[in-house]
């Protein structure tokens, strides 16, 4: 116990630290009126706003914006005649020796400085390098022989690691990916157009709801990437048969629809590779005046970064504060800082249907930028920090009181979220039932985050109705909301969450991989994800919340830390270093874990070697390091500046409220080892009580001798 209470007074000394440090990376912004417009008083203070964080540079992007850029140069001045653009030339001699200064020892490129060589980044490295090194208008501009040099070992690693084949395999039957880059590459000559996938770029004339019905072969945000790949494929394989005429006379049509979806700033989704590759193609075929061509151009300008390179993304403003503000808590703000941050989340909501994906009003992307998409992990993200900046203090008997215009959007976005859930239950990222790619599939991390956002927006409205028109009418029944319709949507998420846990307890999300793990799984972040989701709906008791939290304890390091959990369990606790394989520790996935065992009956032995290690990082002050992550199932990496600062600052949060609570019965190691770690019984209530009080229950209460199957089982 005395070591507990010594990692106790570290926890809250190392709390403050971080809370410093992530408090001061808030981007400043012009005092604001009441309204939020600005004010129109010159030389006002700035103040602190929200969050921007910064993306990882990526030779990925960087190699497909300098092929755009060089795409568009040696087609105008084959056109024309005319002297090059001298700033593109510099963004291009620039990019170039980026490339060439960052190559990875194999030969290779990862996704990221920090990432492992991989077939997809090095094939798009490769085709930039060899296209500019013929390009006689870039003569002189570059150093030839190192250029020479990083073409040859990239081209060993190319065919090494399976050249064409390698890439087809390793996207399999999602085009998404695989065309674009073999695309890039045919463009630089090094693999013929008949080996990549033709792309039906005229679907994209139907009706956006038959898009959920005809199964299109890329994921439902690359609709920019189909028409403009597909329209270059087309035209560069011609077989003359009376179908190559009716595609042909698509491309005006496609061409519109293209330009009608073109975010402000030219970026589609704000990320430099998709825009890039719908810049590169438009401007082979000739399109090089085309407005969706000199909007891409432009976007691709204006994000380049001062050593030459590009980030993968503009940035995660809206994801990254709605994490900030989730993991620091409403306290730490003032009050004036409190409704600057609620003005701000207001304005990012959608309040129109948004013309790429046709989504509904109501959600949230992952960025204020007008290239954002919304999606289902950046509003439930952003419903719960407005709940957690805007509510007072709820209890069964006095509920929280939300200003009008956050209860108005709580509305919306709660509706939103329902109708976006999938048949099996669970939630997709963008679209609902659009078709069985990664991205539009149900996946348990978003499911999870969906699931917490509806149980927290549900238990604001917990004090007792007189009836359930009083209970609709508080949450906003003219949009289709009922309790019950909102309870049975959080059971179906339960219900798939159950369906989808591994034999082993854990879950596999969508969005947050690990390359240090086989086939790049990440289950702790899947694990941590959804362990929270059971915890905040008072269902820690739960079997598979059980399962989860052994899983989580059987993979923590001999050091107390924790990484993607992917190496041999530990079998005998008495000598975890003989059982445990090798796999780097992280601060992010120490941190999750942390944050979610925090929240359930673990081991006093765990939380303490947990704490101590995250403790010691902040404490040697290498706790801001971050760690590539990224959607595994599409091998893209990334890593983003403020990750480890939220995570560390939600874990030492929970450790906090932990500490801080009486509630919480620290067990023994024996009993987690054996499967009984989360022993919190929830308040049951009666499902057919429209008026039960909170926390909500959902499933059979727990001790309940009622006949009814559990589907949490």
């Amino acid at each position: 116990m005395h070591a507990m209470n010594e990692v106790a007074a570290r926890v809250r000394i190392a709390l403050q630290v971080v809370h410093a440090a992530l408090l001061g990376e808030r981007a400043p912004t012009r005092h604001v009126t009441p309204g939020n417009h600005p004010s129109p008083t010159n030389g006002s203070p700035a103040v602190p706003g929200h969050w921007e964080g910064e993306l990882s540079t990526s030779a990925l992007s960087t190699a497909t914006a300098v092929m755009a850029l060089w795409q568009h140069l040696s087609v105008r001045f084959r056109k024309t005649g005319a002297t090059p653009h001298p700033p593109d030339m510099g963004l291009v001699a620039k990019g170039i020796d980026w490339l060439v200064s960052h190559q990875n020892a194999d030969g290779g490129w990862g996704d990221t400085i920090k990432s492992h060589s991989n077939i997809s980044t090095t094939m798009l490295a490769y085709a930039t390098l060899q296209a500019c090194s013929s390009s006689p208008i870039l003569a002189g501009v570059h150093d030839t022989a190192a250029l020479a040099d990083a073409i040859d070992r990239s081209r060993a690693y190319v065919d090494e690691a399976g050249g064409v084949a390698a890439i087809r395999e390793r996207y399999g039957k999602d085009h998404t990916f695989s065309v674009p880059i073999l695309t890039h590459a045919a463009l630089a000559g090094l693999v013929p157009w008949s080996e990549i996938p033709a792309l039906p770029y005229e679907l994209a004339l139907l009706p956006h709801r038959f898009f959920q019905v005809i199964q299109l072969p890329v994921v439902s945000y690359a609709l920019p990437a189909l028409i403009a790949i597909g329209q270059t494929l087309h035209l560069r394989q011609r077989s003359w048969n009376p179908w190559w005429w009716v595609r042909r006379a698509a491309i005006p049509g496609t061409l519109e629809k293209l330009k009608s979806i073109q975010p402000e700033s030219g970026g589609f989704l704000e990320a430099t590779p998709l825009t890039s590759f719908v810049t590169m193609c438009l401007a082979s075929v000739g399109r090089i005046d085309h407005p969706v061509t000199q909007a891409g151009l432009r976007f691709i300008r204006d994000s380049v970064r001062a050593d030459g390179s590009w980030p993968i993304d503009t940035n995660l403003a809206t994801w990254v504060t709605t994490l900030a503000v989730n993991n620091l808590g409403r306290d730490v703000f003032t009050t004036a800082e409190r409704q600057r941050l609620k003005n701000w989340l207001l304005q990012q909501q959608y309040r129109t249907i948004h013309p790429y994906t046709n989504a509904a009003p109501g959600g949230w992307a992952w960025t204020n930028l007008t290239g954002g998409v919304p999606d289902a992990d950046d509003t439930p993200g952003a419903m719960l920090a407005l709940m957690e900046l805007d509510e007072s203090v709820a209890s069964a008997e006095s509920p929280a009181v939300f200003t009008p215009e956050v209860k108005e959007s709580l509305d919306q976005a709660a509706h939103w979220l329902i109708n976006l859930q999938n048949r099996d239950g669970g939630w997709p990222t963008f679209c609902r039932g659009w078709g069985a790619l990664p991205f539009d599939r149900s996946s348990c991390d978003i499911t999870a985050h969906c699931i917490r956002a509806l149980v927290r927006y549900d238990a604001s409205h917990a004090k007792p109705m007189d009836d359930q028109t009083a209970y609709n009418a508080a949450i906003g029944s003219t949009r289709g909301i009922t309790r019950r319709q909102l309870r049975q949507s959080v059971q179906r998420g339960f219900d798939f969450l159950a369906r989808l846990q591994r034999d082993d307890g854990s879950w596999l999300p969508l969005w947050f991989g690990n390359q240090h793990s086989p086939d790049d799984e990440n289950p702790l972040y899947g694990t941590a994800r959804v362990l929270l989701a059971y915890a905040d709906a008072g269902l820690a008791a739960a079997p598979a919340a059980v399962r989860g939290c052994d899983w989580l304890v059987r993979h923590q390091h001999p050091d107390g830390a924790w990484g993607p959990g992917t190496s041999s369990e530990a079998i005998d606790p008495a000598t975890p270093e003989e059982d445990i394989e090798i796999e780097p520790d992280s601060i992010e996935e120490t941190a999750l874990a942390l944050m979610a065992l925090a929240r359930f009956d673990a081991t006093q032995t765990v939380l303490e070697r947990g704490a101590a290690w995250l403790v010691s990082r902040v404490e040697a002050d290498t706790w801001r390091e971050p760690a590539p992550i990224g959607f595994y199932f599409a091998k893209l990496w990334y890593y983003e500046k403020l990750y480890p600062q939220v995570f560390t600052a939600g874990a030492f949060k929970a450790l906090q409220e932990r500490l801080d609570s009486t509630t919480p019965e620290v067990i023994s190691d024996e009993s987690v080892m054996d499967g009984h770690a989360a022993r919190h019984q929830s308040i049951p209530i009666d499902e057919s009580d429209n008026n039960a009080v909170a926390p909500p229950r959902y499933g059979t209460p727990l001790g309940s001798e009622s006949t009814r199957p559990n589907p949490l089982a």
